[in-house]
């Protein structure tokens, strides 16, 4: 979910905007004031983050444009709205009247005035678009303080406003989900909803504003690599979230899609776990598990309850075990751009996790060396444990916790180890591709020492490898936001 400053914005989306006229919005100006809904409703169907799968039909999926990553696909069954677009206005009433009840139990929360929020988003304008969440666009906002009333931007408090996507089947009831969840959970690692508007057919959620964005934009379309430190102390803050709902909270709570696009950052990079849509209550009393349709994103889901629809906070143990993957190796949980065998992230990791001297492989080469070797290895060997075939063999969240709490201080640079070096030259001196490359370079300089313009320019004066230049390859264009 797009609460932060990096959310894409898909090419469908400039082209209305660049076809946009003053005759249009005035012929728009009266539409645009019941909450420009048929834009928002173009932009959702646009900037889908997740293509729906219906188990049953043999992982056969629908695509839209994505903005978020060609690579995030769900495995969420079809949900029917719980009140259809075509009821009459009394049983909208009706409706509203009994939601507002259900949500009688989340008295902190505010609840807004839809016009208050068209008004602080500046009427949903495309420059205040920050992304998609799980069933509908955000748009960056401004509100007072401690009120609800819209203050100038850049003025008050920044929020982030979720609207509900009309024509999207499981939206509704993801809203419930949400406000159910975040209404009554408060803690530094998860994401603050602030309040709630409900009018009519209208759904929209506000949420504390998140200005680094996301971890998959960090990790993924950035072009300055994220730092090993700060990597670990984001791990080590999703693994304090998870803990708390698992183990903490009231009522125990599975999240079922922890995946990097949910893991938001504060100005100090602080994870804080966002999009509660499919989150579900734990079991209780002597039940061990939760049997539910299969829901999440391919990839990031337990292999059993993919198989069995058997939910336990384990499956979220596994999704943690995919992220933390992600983060060492700097590669997407699927990735079909990669060689064959290697499209799978956690399939290609594991000959890799349990090899003391295996490893190395596994790090994203853009560290070049700037990461912590026991801090590395004691994060692949808690990525194995996480990764357990066996539900049972995973630890509990907070012991998580308890591995990483050390790893982001740790200070045993690998770029200053003699082993680390050597390995990295047998691996370039391996490559066909990097011995190429020095042919090439050696073929570029004339007589007199110069170095032709045409010829290969290396980062730092070391060997391109063909891991760096893969990840050149494949790596979307960073969106140019800060």
């Amino acid at each position: 979910m797009g609460l932060g400053a990096d959310g894409e914005k898909g090419e469908s989306w400039e082209v209305g905007k660049s076809k946009s006229s003053n005759s249009t919005r005035k012929k728009k100006k009266e539409e645009e004031a019941t909450g420009c809904w048929v834009r928002l409703r173009f932009v959702g169907s646009c900037f889908s983050s997740r293509s729906k799968v219906d188990s049953s039909v043999s992982g056969i999926s629908t695509h839209c444009a994505e903005s978020k990553s060609p690579n995030d696909t769900s495995v969420d069954h079809p949900i029917a709205p719980l009140v259809p677009s075509t009821t009459t206005s009394n049983a909208s009433n009706s409706s509203t009247s009994k939601l507002e009840e259900e949500l009688k139990v989340s008295s902190r929360l505010r609840k807004f005035a839809f016009n208050d929020l068209k008004w602080a988003t500046r009427n949903f304008r495309p420059e205040s678009l920050l992304g998609e969440g799980g069933f509908g666009c955000v748009f960056k906002g401004w509100i007072e303080e401690n009120g609800t009333a819209p203050v100038k931007p850049g003025t008050g408090l920044t929020v982030a406003v979720k609207t509900l996507n009309h024509d999207g089947l499981q939206g509704h009831k993801e809203w419930l989900a949400e406000v159910s969840f975040l209404g009554d959970l408060i803690h530094p690692n998860l994401v603050k909803l602030i309040g709630y508007c409900i009018e009519d057919d209208q759904r929209l959620l506000v949420y504390e504003f998140m200005p680094r964005g996301s971890l998959e934009n960090h990790l993924f379309r950035r072009s300055l690599p994220l730092p090993w430190s700060i990597r670990m102390r984001i791990a080590l803050g999703a693994a304090r979230g998870l803990a708390f709902l698992h183990e903490e909270a009231q009522r125990p709570v599975i999240y079922r899609d922890f995946k990097t696009s949910n893991i938001l950052l504060d100005a100090d990079y602080n994870a804080k776990l966002s999009d509660f849509g499919l989150a579900k209550d734990g079991p209780e009393g002597d039940k061990t598990h939760v049997s539910t349709r299969v829901m999440g994103t391919y990839g990031y889901a337990a292999p059993e309850y993919v198989m069995t629809g058997h939910l336990t906070s384990r499956s979220d143990v596994y999704s943690f075990g995919v992220v933390l993957l992600e983060m060492l190796s700097g590669r997407r949980s699927m990735d079909k751009n990669r060689p064959n065998g290697e499209h799978n992230l956690v399939e290609w990791a594991r000959p890799h996790l349990g090899e003391r001297r295996k490893f190395y492989k596994l790090i994203d080469p853009r560290l070049e060396g700037h990461f912590s070797i026991k801090g590395a290895q004691k994060a692949a060997q808690l990525a194995a444990r996480c990764l357990n075939r066996d539900p049972k063999a995973r630890p509990l969240m907070s012991e998580v916790v308890e591995d990483l709490k050390p790893l982001p201080g740790l200070k045993d640079m690998a770029s200053s180890s003699y082993y680390f070096q050597t390995m990295q030259s047998d691996r370039v001196g391996s490559s066909p591709n990097a011995r190429n490359g020095l042919r090439n370079q050696a073929g570029s300089f004339s007589r007199n020492g110069q170095q032709h313009p045409r010829s290969l320019s290396i980062p730092n004066g070391s060997q391109a490898s063909p891991y760096h230049r893969q990840f050149q390859l494949n790596s979307p264009k960073p969106n140019g936001k800060p």
